[in-house]
């Protein structure tokens, strides 16, 4: 763990590998059987499937691969993500693999999406307060922290994938939460303090508008460009925000799209 300088700041370091994330059996099958006794998923009109078995294994798969926090594995195992592909695409929505959605984006892989949100809830034995989702995509990973949290704001830069979002949200009526369309870069300092932030992009650096709006004892989870800029390489960064100050933790390699200002 090292303090992190004055921000905006660009990481400039080696990438090492990741450590590998051994999974707690005990915790993992507490939840699999919490999950296990879920209602079964409704088949998604005009797509013909019935999600209820691959998404389980979905949820088995995740916690052979280190995923033990009961509520996470439990919101994956909760929402359909093949409501949020293309009808295309509906056989592979349990894969775990990053799919495209349109404009150029892509929905995270269920991994991605489960190990970022156990990050963020820092092994705490309920639902987070509040929480800002950076870059709302199709509106999955939404719909999971929804699921995590007491309340939601999630803000995305571009109309069209902002409004395929609400119309991929609508059927679950989810009333904690609130999706906007703006400048992700900005944050949304009217819900602000928060008690976790995500981000779905990844940048050079962190905006300042994050931290600011990041409450003392939150955490942030955002992919960062790590070494130099044309590398393209990125990697997950933790922020802890202490009385202290800030605390940082680089960990594995990611993939994502480029953190972009304004709107479109």
């Amino acid at each position: 763990m090292k303090e992190l300088p004055t921000f905006p700041v660009r990481l400039d370091f080696s990438l090492g590998r990741p450590t590998a994330r051994r999974p707690a059996p005990a915790a993992a099958r507490s939840a699999l059987r919490a999950v296990s006794q879920l209602p079964g998923g409704v088949a998604a009109q005009g797509h013909g499937i019935d999600s209820t078995a691959v998404r389980m294994n979905m949820v088995h798969k995740l916690a052979g691969q280190g995923i033990s926090d009961p509520l996470v594995l439990s919101a994956m195992g909760s929402i359909e993500r093949h409501r949020f592909v293309d009808s295309a695409l509906v056989n592979q929505a349990y894969e775990d693999t990053s799919l495209p959605i349109g404009l150029g984006q892509t929905i995270s892989k269920p991994g991605v999406v489960a190990r970022m949100a156990e990050l963020l809830r820092q092994g705490a034995s309920g639902r987070l307060g509040r929480v800002l989702e950076i870059g709302t995509g199709c509106g999955y990973q939404a719909a999971v922290l929804s699921l995590l949290a007491h309340e939601v704001y999630s803000i995305e830069r571009l109309r069209g994938l902002h409004d395929k979002a609400r119309d991929n949200l609508r059927h679950l009526r989810l009333a904690n939460l609130h999706l906007l369309f703006g400048d992700g870069r900005v944050g949304y300092a009217k819900g602000a303090p928060y008690a976790a932030i995500i981000a779905a992009a990844g940048g050079e650096a962190v905006p300042q508008a994050w931290l600011d709006q990041l409450a003392v004892g939150g955490r942030l989870v955002a992919p960062v460009a790590v070494g130099a800029a044309s590398a393209g390489r990125q990697a997950l960064l933790v922020i802890d925000k202490t009385a202290q100050g800030l605390r940082q933790t680089v960990l594995e390699a990611v993939h994502f799209v480029p953190l972009k200002s304004g709107v479109a």
